[in-house]
């Protein structure tokens, strides 16, 4: 299926800005199962400097900087994006992959070979995954036992989330701390997707951030708005003999044709869709306008 996406994001400055530097994470993948077939980015003011690359991760990025006054700054990212669920892996075609346990997932995950490495580095703490908790393992250990498959633990878990936390996009920020969402039972995509890698990492199991989008319908019998939409989060958890796998804990479902992955990384810290430095006094307001839907 093809998706037309629409990513804008508008600062207005009130005393204006001398000097920005800037990193936009917002190119979606191409990868397995989803191919990008046209991708268009404009800034305005023109920036001075502009370099696109791949970040430590994988994902690619834009870095930019403006070095002239400016009292708004709007970034455009136009996308086409293929998604195809089918041409990737199923779990549920892999007899392995389903079974296999917590306690024999942390024994494959012991030997030392390029993937596990490259791994192991989702169970290390990260900057807004740190100082795990004692209730988080506890709550992580509601599903996770020894001898009980990842899958099933994990997709459990997805499923506690969804109907024990409630969304609320007036409660948390970006640096409201894990505990105290896990203690509120409350926040948005966002924290529901921390507080799910901090669960699966606390039983040493790896488990990354993903950032996207997802396809989102209007009421019956109404319209979709234009630029209604909202960038997306969601959770993967590394099962030896299968691989990454994700899960949505907000819409309770594994993500197929509706997400559309931009970025991982070790949690939302690595991979916001904008963010930088300014020289400026004075307030700021910014505006995000999102719009997916299927390409015409």
């Amino acid at each position: 299926m093809e998706f037309q996406l629409s990513h804008i994001t508008t600062y207005n400055y009130e005393s204006g800005v001398t000097f920005c530097h800037n990193i936009a994470t917002i190119k979606p993948k191409t990868m397995l199962g989803q191919s990008l077939l046209e991708y268009n980015l404009e800034i305005s003011p023109t920036p001075t400097e502009a370099t696109e690359r791949l970040d430590f991760f994988g994902n690619t990025i834009t870095r930019f900087s403006i070095q002239k006054h400016h009292t708004e700054l709007k970034v455009s990212a136009l996308s086409k994006v293929l998604r195809d669920y089918s041409l990737q892996p199923n779990i549920e075609n892999s007899v392995s992959g389903k079974a296999i346990t917590l306690e024999q997932a942390l024994q494959t995950l012991k030997i030392n070979n390029p993937e596990t490495i490259e791994v192991k580095q989702y169970i290390l703490e990260s900057i807004f995954i740190n100082n795990i908790s004692s209730d988080i393992k506890a709550y992580a250990e509601q599903s996770f036992k020894p001898n009980r498959p990842v899958f099933e633990a994990a997709y459990e878990l997805m499923q506690r989330i969804y109907k024990e936390f409630d969304f609320d996009a007036k409660f948390s920020t970006i640096a409201t701390p894990i505990h105290e969402v896990l203690k509120a039972k409350k926040g948005v995509c966002q924290d529901f997707a921390q507080i799910a890698i901090a669960c699966v990492r606390s039983v040493g199991l790896p488990a990354r951030y993903v950032s996207g989008y997802i396809e989102t319908l209007a009421p019956p019998g109404k319209i979709k708005l234009v630029g209604t939409d909202a960038s997306h989060a969601w959770f993967s958890v590394y099962i030896p003999s299968f691989g990454w796998i994700d899960f949505d804990p907000t819409n309770n479902q594994i993500p197929k044709n509706q997400h559309i992955t931009v970025a991982w990384g070790r949690d939302y810290y690595d991979v916001p869709p904008l963010k930088g430095v300014i020289y400026s006094t004075g307030k700021n307001k910014m505006k995000v306008a999102v719009d997916i839907r299927p390409a015409v």
